[in-house]
């Protein structure tokens, strides 16, 4: 490297800033010759450059690389430490593989490495994106047991658990707790708030968190009008989408592929499938010119497409746009059809996708969920007792402070799944 033919003796954190360029410019090549170019000079990678490297590998969503050089470091005898933890953490939970992340957990505690606030929010993250809220609990009383205040990463974390899991009042319960514990909710907070209740059909509920939102001072992002947006969708109020839509242009925003698409969910839900095709036909022009996620399409939109043709049967429109994704440098996941669309029970999750891309939170592709994310845990019937063991150890037994409407709208909700 230039520094060194210059006799310029670079230092770990060189080296790091070397790492994270490579892997955020998506080349991995480059990344590994920084490692080797290291070896050659007779400077071993320490625990910084190696946490640095698969910090940029987290970010690329290279996981599987970040498993193979986490290898390593443990064959070279590199030292690890909170942070190494940290991030394999985040590498086995953003690989949706909880359990690994709770093993690297347990790993780090019978080696005398002690966890911190981000160590134990990694692992609630873990299990929040599995919609494993009793597990995502335990952490968090464990993390309060050893003395860390949780924050509202923390909390915006366990939220999250009880929205995937699709108990709508235990997020609420949830943020409660966490205005009655002084910790101020942000915008992150708001749009999971937006997220639990539009996934359990309570669009009333998640148009009045994202008021709250506004009334806040918190101006709503994109992705905040996509979570409202596919609210609206799941309860089929068509106009509601449109207006939503129209005051996402009135704010500045151009419309992204996440928001998009839920648009178009919400028009096949409504049976307007000219106005679908419509819209699909404007996405393709865009992407074409501004590529997917600023408009244009993705797998997730085809997505959206194949299951709306699917259920109206449509079935050689759906074949046609099925075929279509190779061609469109797409790769299918999901049943083929023929039985995919015919197999599941609701309709696409659309905002699967977005809810993470903020505060740290969710980021994993949208598909084609039958259960609209809900999932009933073994020995909870209807939600009861949900958030129960965090709220009962909280100083006084935080109150709702949550607006009230929300959290009878969750209640009504839990006896709805």
């Amino acid at each position: 490297m230039a520094l060194l033919e210059a006799r310029c003796v670079p230092t770990e954190d060189t080296y790091a800033l070397l790492l994270r360029a490579y892997c955020n410019a998506g080349s991995l090549h480059r990344a590994e010759g920084v490692i080797s170019e290291m070896r050659e000079h007779g400077i071993p990678p320490s625990a910084t450059v190696y946490n640095a490297y698969l910090d940029g590998l987290l970010k690329a969503r290279c996981t599987e690389k970040a498993v193979e050089v986490y290898q390593r470091m443990k064959r070279e005898r590199c030292r690890t430490n909170t942070e190494t933890y940290t991030l394999m953490i985040n590498v086995y939970g953003k690989s949706k593989q909880p359990m690994s992340s709770m093993k690297i957990f347990n790993e780090m505690k019978s080696i005398g490495c002690k966890p911190n606030i981000c160590t134990y929010t990694a692992l609630v993250n873990a299990f929040a994106r599995e919609g494993l809220c009793e597990k995502a609990e335990e952490v968090f009383e464990e993390m309060q047991q050893a003395g860390h205040e949780p924050d509202v990463y923390a909390y915006n974390a366990l939220m999250e658990a009880y929205s995937r899991a699709g108990f709508p009042q235990g997020a609420s319960e949830i943020f409660s707790l966490m205005q009655h514990m002084g910790c101020e909710p942000d915008r992150a907070s708001y749009n999971i708030l937006v997220d639990a209740y539009g996934r359990a059909g309570l669009h009333e509920d998640a148009e009045a968190a994202f008021e709250e939102l506004m009334q806040q001072g918190m101006a709503p992002t994109m992705k905040s009008h996509m979570l409202l947006l596919a609210a609206h969708a799941k309860s089929g109020n068509v106009a509601r989408c449109e207006e939503v839509m129209a005051q996402l242009h009135k704010s500045g925003l151009t419309p992204d592929t996440f928001a998009l698409n839920a648009m178009l969910n919400a028009y096949g839900r409504a049976g307007r499938l000219d106005d679908m095709e419509r819209l699909l036909a404007a996405m393709e022009r865009r992407g074409r010119v501004a590529g997917a996620g600023a408009g244009g399409t993705d797998v997730s939109t085809y997505n959206v497409v194949v299951n709306v043709y699917g259920r109206a049967g449509y079935l050689d429109r759906m074949e046609a746009a099925f075929a279509s994704l190779p061609a469109r440098g797409l790769a299918a996941y999901g049943a083929p059809p023929g039985g995919g669309a015919r197999r599941r029970r609701g309709d696409v999750d659309v905002a699967d996708g977005r809810v993470r891309a903020e505060e740290g939170l969710r980021e994993v592709p949208g598909d084609l969920r039958g259960d609209g994310g809900r999932r009933l845990l073994p020995g909870r019937r209807h939600g009861e007792g949900a958030a129960r063991g965090v709220l009962r150890r909280a100083a006084g037994g935080a109150g709702h402070r949550h607006r009230q409407g929300h959290a009878q709208g969750g209640q009504d909700a839990l006896h709805r799944i």
